[in-house]
């Protein structure tokens, strides 16, 4: 009877064991680019999600792009991932944002219909071959020893049901999930985000497999009934009117710039400041009750009155979140102040007398690791097998979540293949600046990605996303022949009309009125169409005037062409700086090396030179407390040890 007993218990544990390659936690938006980039490089993944009426959502602003993260987006299409195709077919509105400076901040904007992002991205993934979509919480990682290294490293996962899961690679993509907690005021309680469940186990289990938390915070503003705010009150912002895709599968003749909806813009008022002034004590952020620490470029509506207190308003932004529902955003109004004080900050703007809340705002706290324990493929340094991604890595954004992802999950399957990992560097994306500020500086507050944080954002640009990683993609496995063909042959056309208009020339007599009408100073002798089109009022559109060819380009081929040619010098300059770094990049350290033991070192430099431990000659001069005499010290010490 006692071996029936055992034999059928061994039996249920059996059946509850169940096995993969790659097991995916969280499917917001890292996850979902990381699972996706997994299973289409033929690995067998597993997504899981607390629950499935959550994939892909938006809890904070439902939108898209932006300053730098614009960036970002095009180049997770170049590569082959997911958010850019999604997005432009849920495009409620588009803006590209600083067309009043130079083209290295260019950045596309969309405001996302935040109910059909969500649909399509689930349903993209249920049709993905190679992975599976479940509803589970993890609650344990699983290690065990490794026989080559003697490390621990990643054997599998452990579900609320019991279930494990064994595995080779498991990538963390909890977002602010992680032991999560929600603060309204005084009230604060355990949740994830729109009042979902919180994963409060795993955080205990990834401190006992030796990977260190921290504590960070964000937060969201509240949401509002449309029919009861006085629109005709705000001052209204439509959309662009010819807008570009994000991706370049997408047909730009399927945007309708006359569907677009419009947004709005109010201010805050000596009211609204002295409403939150009175009861700044009554904050979650001010009472001492929120210990993590909140975004510097993202702050609450409290933080900006403490720290802007010269400021006579501040600018909100109010966004619809779908064509189907009535809820409205309030950006830049977060807030962790109680629901009565709430009500009383809303009533006091500009045409918000009547509005009614729908959803109250709230801050909310959660855990996160420390991104210097991985190296730039986004896997931990001493846990083989772990993989970071998105908010877990301590950075804050949804195309800072899905760039993350989509390198984690393209170098889990790389890993279950054998293959050498993808790292990407600073002078060819914003991807390879984000992840090498993450692991070779660490981040004390949720990092955001800014264009100001590259050194070389002239040629990090939006319209040459597709130039720099699309081949990148492409070897990979995740961009097609096809769609590689395209790209070869529309940079044939590029590269052709550069030529062709810098043999083109005209007389003074064709351009001067041309010129004149546009103030600028007329040519006193033939010029080609390419020096004319350097000048700065001059565009590619005008110059075409003078043109008697009939095949002159059209939309985004059309802006490369006049940026490539309008910025030939500068560019120049900083490809040159970027070889010149390249370089030092291309000098690699050795993987185990104890820096104790080369003289010549500063003390504070061999903390963090063990502490990060850089690939390179040029991490190693990018790690905060190491100067360039310790930089010196190493080139020498690897000269004389090579």
């Amino acid at each position: 009877m006692d071996n029936e007993i055992t034999n059928q218990e061994e039996l249920n544990r059996q059946e509850l064991i169940q096995h993969t390659d790659v097991v995916v936690i969280g499917a917001g938006h890292a996850g979902i680019e990381a699972a996706l980039a997994s299973a289409r490089l033929g690995v067998d993944t597993v997504l899981f999600t607390l629950s499935l009426d959550a994939v892909a959502n938006m809890p904070c602003n439902p939108s898209i792009g932006g300053s730098a993260k614009g960036h970002l987006v095009y180049e997770i299409d170049a590569l082959g991932g997911e958010m850019g195709r999604a997005a432009d077919q849920v495009t409620l509105q588009s803006r590209t944002l600083n067309l009043g400076k130079g083209a290295a901040v260019h950045a596309k904007r969309i405001q996302a219909d935040r109910a059909k992002y969500r649909l399509l991205m689930k349903h993209t993934l249920e049709c993905q071959e190679h992975l599976r979509l479940m509803q589970a919480e993890v609650t344990e990682l699983l290690t065990e020893p490794d026989e080559k290294s003697g490390k621990l490293r990643v054997s599998g996962v452990r579900t609320r049901l019991n279930e494990v899961w064994r595995c080779k690679c498991v990538i963390v993509c909890t977002g602010t999930f992680l032991d999560s907690r929600i603060f309204v005021g005084e009230v604060n309680y355990p949740a994830g985000p729109d009042g979902l469940l919180p994963a409060c186990d795993l955080s205990s289990s990834l401190r006992a497999a030796g990977v260190k938390l921290v504590r960070f915070k964000t937060g969201t503003p509240a949401r509002v009934k449309r029919e009861t705010i006085h629109l005709d009150e705000l001052e209204e912002q439509p959309g662009e009117e010819d807008p570009v895709p994000f991706s370049s599968q997408t047909d730009p003749a399927a945007f309708d710039a006359e569907r677009q909806m419009p947004c709005y813009i109010v201010y805050t008022n000596e009211q609204t400041h002295r409403i939150i002034r009175d009861n700044i004590h009554r904050s979650a952020m001010y009472s001492g009750q929120i210990h993590g620490t909140g975004p510097r470029y993202c702050p609450s509506i409290e933080d900006k009155l403490v720290r802007f207190s010269d400021k006579e308003r501040h600018q909100l932004f109010v966004e619809p979140l779908g064509e189907n529902t009535e809820e409205m955003y309030i950006q830049g109004f977060s807030t962790s102040l109680p629901t009565d004080v709430q009500r009383k900050m809303l009533h006091s703007l500009k045409g918000f007398q009547d509005a009614q809340i729908m959803r109250y705002a709230y801050a909310i706290e959660y855990d996160c690791a420390d991104p210097l324990q991985m190296d730039a493929s986004l896997e931990f340094k001493d846990l083989p097998g772990l993989y970071g991604a998105g908010q877990f890595n301590g950075t804050s954004g949804y195309e800072e979540a899905a760039a993350q992802g989509l390198i984690a999950g393209i170098n889990a399957a790389r890993s279950i293949k054998d293959l050498e990992p993808i790292r990407l560097t600073r002078d060819g994306s914003y991807i390879g600046t984000l992840i090498d500020d993450l692991v070779t500086k660490g981040t004390n507050e949720p990092y955001r990605m800014m264009t100001s944080r590259s050194e070389f954002r002239l040629l990090l640009r939006q319209d040459n996303a597709e130039e720099r990683l699309l081949p990148i993609g492409h070897e990979i496995g995740l961009v097609s022949d096809e769609h590689y063909q395209e790209y070869l042959e529309q940079q044939a056309r590029i590269s052709s009309e550069i030529e062709r208009i810098e043999h083109k020339f005209v007389s003074p007599a064709s351009a001067n009125p041309l010129l004149e009408e546009m103030g600028e100073v007329p040519i006193a002798s033939g010029s080609s169409l390419a020096e004319l089109l350097k000048r700065p009022r001059v565009t590619y559109e005008k110059i075409m005037e003078l043109d008697d060819e009939t095949h002159c380009l059209k939309g985004k081929e059309a802006r490369s062409v006049e940026i490539r040619v309008k910025y030939e010098g500068y560019l120049k300059h900083q490809q040159a700086a970027a070889e010149k770094i390249g370089k030092a990049e291309k000098q690699r350290l050795p993987e185990k090396i104890d820096y104790n033991e080369i003289e010549g070192l500063r003390l504070e430099a061999r903390q963090k030179l063990n502490q990060v431990r850089p690939a390179t000659i040029g991490q190693a001069a990018r790690i905060s407390g190491v100067n360039p005499a310790d930089v010196a010290v190493l080139m020498i010490w690897l000269e004389k040890s090579t």
